[in-house]
């Protein structure tokens, strides 16, 4: 079983994960409408998901070895 203080860094990760998600696509929306192409938005949302899961991998990965 793990300690209050782990569990606790293990929730403050995971409540900043999903906040810059949550903001990435926030702020990419914004952008979109901004620029006014719909494909652009897009485009920064696509790259947001794709960053956020090469990082989330690769910190699994590391964890690994």
């Amino acid at each position: 079983m793990i300690g209050s203080g782990e569990r606790h860094r293990r929730n403050t990760r995971t409540a900043l994960i999903l906040l810059s998600i949550a903001l990435v696509f926030f702020f990419g929306i914004i952008f979109a409408k901004f620029v006014g192409d719909a494909s652009t938005g897009m485009t920064v949302i696509g790259f947001a998901i794709l960053l956020f899961l090469v990082v989330t991998i690769g910190r699994s990965v590391r964890r690994k070895k």
